[in-house]
């Protein structure tokens, strides 16, 4: 039987030698953003954000791809489907090959926006460490630097996360 959505393999590399593959279904598909979820997440200890619980295993993230944008956005949620923020991942705009195959490399830093609204820079050692052992380019590291400043900037205008985010919620990810 086949899956009611196409499955994507997002190859996710993370400087300077991890790589992983992220299985999700693709339930839209636009030239400007595609929107994916990622069902029954496998993390435990499941990954807090400033010391509040985020993701956890069985989660749930509804996933939004902006074609040639330097960041993602997920929607993430508990076990139980409590929507606990947006996250923004800073990366290289994805690679979308034939067959389901996204690849891009992720550049360490991370916006987090909680249920209150406010939005935080995440991982900025991280970030600084990666540039100063040179395992992201200084052309990569500035796109990055200058991406986290627009999402900043955007939210700050109460034009970001884009509305498709805020209408592409957990719940009609499952629909049917």
């Amino acid at each position: 039987m086949t899956p009611p959505h196409p499955l994507v393999h997002i190859h996710y590399r993370r400087p300077p030698d991890r790589q992983e593959v992220f299985t999700q279904r693709l339930l839209w598909d636009a030239p400007d953003v595609k929107i994916t979820l990622a069902e029954d997440v496998p993390f435990d200890p499941p990954i807090r954000i400033l010391g509040k619980v985020a993701l956890e295993k069985g989660s749930a993230a509804v996933w939004f791809t902006f074609p040639e944008r330097w960041h993602d956005i997920g929607r993430f949620h508990l076990a139980d489907g409590t929507f606990t923020g947006i996250y923004a991942n800073i990366l290289t705009p994805p690679v979308i090959r034939p067959g389901g195959i996204w690849e891009t490399t992720d550049l360490f830093l991370d916006v987090w926006v909680d249920v209150q609204g406010r939005l935080s820079v995440l991982d900025e050692d991280q970030f600084r460490d990666a540039v100063a052992r040179g395992w992201i380019t200084s052309n990569d590291a500035e796109m990055a630097e200058r991406e986290v400043e627009r999402i900043r900037r955007g939210h700050e205008a109460g034009e970001w996360p884009p509305d498709v985010v805020e209408t592409w919620t957990l719940e009609r990810a499952r629909e049917p």
